[in-house]
């Protein structure tokens, strides 16, 4: 008994060992990496002089217009940050490494499904189960049919912020964090943008889901009820169409500027802050993730509630229905 709980004990400890270690071994290799191989200015080349810390700052960062890798129409010009060019640029073919590297991974894991599942399975169910779990806690049981769609944003925004913390991911022109790259956040806003809109005509029908914007039934309540009511749906109309604004660039945002950050104090003070700006991205990437696929779920749940069910709920001979509390569109934005 003795024995066990000694080892139990100890099995902390050398955890705890080896997570100095690993965090020494990274501050000695950025020191001799510092050393050995120095950065260089811009555009120039290796045994250049650089100016501190100009130069150093700099040779860490990636400018906000993407690398193009392959230019599908050479002979015309590139449109800047936003691109509007028929190419594939760096952050592309990056976005496409991560999905098939999170594709192959889950059919690997789940190719021989089986009762008692293995370390492997294990895994992914535990953290598809996960999601679920906290899809349903937000949206109740509605939620449930738009697990996959969580955790499907979830997954891939996830794996593509944390591709920015490779090595190889932004020191090499052609690969780039997807998710730094505001034309990769846009398509992926507007991709949300299509999918709860169209949830919303498939759930309530056009003349369900326009009446919220347009609640034009309200005029028999009074002229003054109608205008009033018109305002308020307009309002909401134009604020849908703020939602992929919003969405996309909180997601650029917050990438960009962390790896700006962890660029200008990777080339001031070489390691120590660095390593711990580096623990400290991997968790606020892993809550961008959460927040993109969350306000996803929470608005396409709030597209399928119906203009007038709130109201509907408070009338008399109602009975609340099983499904679970509606989700308001105020409290969903």
């Amino acid at each position: 008994m003795t024995n066990e709980r000694t080892a139990e004990a100890a099995a902390p400890k050398s955890k705890r060992k080896m997570i100095l270690a690993a965090l020494a071994a990274v501050v000695i290799l950025d020191v001799l990496a510092a050393i050995f191989v120095p950065p260089f200015p811009k555009g120039g080349q290796p045994g250049d002089p650089i100016q501190f810390p100009a130069d150093g700052i700099t040779s860490n960062l990636e400018l906000p217009a993407p690398y193009v890798v392959w230019d599908l129409a050479p002979g015309q010009a590139s449109s800047g940050i936003l691109q509007f060019h028929p190419s594939i640029t760096s952050s592309i073919l990056t976005s496409w490494i991560v999905m098939a590297v999170v594709l192959l991974v889950m059919v690997l894991a789940t190719r021989r499904m089986r009762d008692v599942p293995g370390g492997a399975q294990n895994v992914v169910e535990f953290a598809y189960e996960s999601l679920q779990g906290f899809a349903t806690s937000l949206g109740g049981p509605r939620a449930a049919r738009y697990v996959p769609l969580f955790a499907a944003f979830f997954l891939y925004i996830l794996f593509s912020n944390w591709s920015g913390l490779v090595p190889p991911v932004g020191k090499l022109e052609f690969l780039r964090a997807p998710t730094s790259d505001v034309n990769i956040t846009i398509g992926l806003a507007l991709v949300s943008f299509t999918i709860f809109h169209v949830e919303g005509f498939r759930n309530l029908g056009v003349r369900g889901y326009l009446s919220k914007f347009f609640p034009l039934g309200e005029f028999r309540n009074g002229v003054g009820a109608g205008v009033i009511a018109l305002f308020v749906g307009l309002v909401e109309l134009l604020l849908e169409f703020v939602k992929p604004l919003t969405l996309s660039m909180r997601l650029f945002g917050n990438i960009f500027g962390g790896e700006v950050a962890l660029g200008v104090m990777t080339a001031l003070t070489v390691a120590i802050i660095p390593v711990a700006l580096v623990g400290l991205e991997f968790l606020l990437n892993f809550v961008q993730a959460l927040i993109f696929s969350v306000l996803t779920l929470m608005f396409t749940l709030a597209a399928i509630e119906g203009h007038h069910s709130e109201q509907s709920q408070h009338e008399p001979g109602h009975e609340t229905p099983s499904e679970g509390p509606a989700v308001q569109p105020a409290l969903a934005r």
